[in-house]
């Protein structure tokens, strides 16, 4: 794994020169890509959400495209539309802003629910179906959205089936002191690196061998059942209307994997679960009425859940 682990840290080195103290969301957005999962920013303005995504896709020399989500986009927008040709007589497909390797989904909840459920069936299942043809879309495929969570005038909240395809839901926040000053002395100056600048540290083979490499990770029985137990824990929970999914208990072991694989390991241990299960569970976990009026929250119940379900020893079995 350490072939894995040399690549994952390039990849992650490279976005590190234009985007300053944000080590850990930068290594959760490329194991989230290297989990062939899709990635939700969610942050105040001016943090950096969409320069980490700009930043990501420069970084693997691979096809990209910026969809600026709003009221009046088109579900046709995102996924193409059948054109007619006088020259041939026929209806040409022309794919649209979908049909890249990473597609930067920015501002997300401004389209309506309609233009937002286009995107459903090409995260799950790599693929659009326009006019009953199904067009399959380009390997690796990663969707990095953004949402602001404060502004709600003209938004649209994410439904659950949305949320749920999304591997992981991540913060920026704000940078410390000492990366803000950094960040000001680098920008400020002549000769600062822009991220039209960056040059690709990898392939698109390259994020595909990584992929697949990570399926490979090995998991023990008692760590599989640790993440059976945890989704049931939430399932079952009085403050929550809705527990995780088997989708997020596959995501987790995903991402588990991912992690393990970027650290050398090619095997999960119950701390890669641990640290994950926020990014990956806390967007899934819908509190009850009486629970959200009494100011609980998903992360709340997640974090009880952790303390009480029981961890296996050792490598989980």
């Amino acid at each position: 794994m350490s072939t894995f682990a040399d690549g994952f840290e390039a990849i992650v080195d490279n976005v590190e020169r234009v985007i300053q103290g944000k080590s850990e969301a930068i290594r959760l957005a490329v194991a989230c890509l290297v989990a062939e999962g899709h990635l939700l920013i969610e942050d105040v303005p001016g943090v950096g959400k969409t320069s980490l995504a700009k930043a990501l896709a420069a970084s693997l020399g691979c096809t990209w495209q910026r969809i600026q989500f709003t009221p009046d986009l088109l579900p046709s927008d995102v996924t193409g539309v059948s054109v007619y040709s006088r020259a041939n007589g026929s209806f040409e497909f022309r794919p649209g802003g979908v049909f890249a390797n990473i597609v930067l989904g920015d501002e997300i909840n401004r389209a309506s629910p309609k233009t937002q459920s286009a995107l459903l069936e090409a995260m799950q299942e790599r693929q659009v179906t326009v006019d009953t043809t199904t067009y399959a879309l380009p390997t690796p495929f990663m969707v990095i959205a953004t949402q602001n969570p404060i502004e709600h005038e003209g938004t649209y909240p994410l439904p659950e089936s949305q949320l749920d395809r999304f591997l992981m839901r991540i913060p920026m926040g704000y940078p410390d002191r000492a990366a803000e000053i950094e960040m000001l002395e680098r920008h400020g100056g002549t000769g600062a690196l822009t991220i039209e600048e960056l040059e690709p540290v990898t392939t698109t083979e390259r994020v595909e061998a990584m992929a697949a490499a990570a399926r490979a990770v090995h998991v023990a029985p008692g760590l599989k059942g640790y993440l059976v137990d945890l989704a049931e824990a939430t399932r079952r929970h009085p403050s929550l209307a809705l527990g995780i999914s088997p989708r997020a208990t596959l995501a987790l072991q995903g991402a588990a994997r991912a992690r393990a694989a970027s650290v050398g390991r090619d095997y999960v241990v119950p701390d890669d679960v641990k640290v994950l299960a926020g990014p990956v569970l806390e967007h899934r976990l819908v509190p009850t009425p009486e629970a959200a009026i009494a100011g609980v929250a998903g992360s709340d119940v997640l974090a009880e859940v952790l303390d009480t379900v029981p961890v296996p020893a050792g490598r989980g079995g």
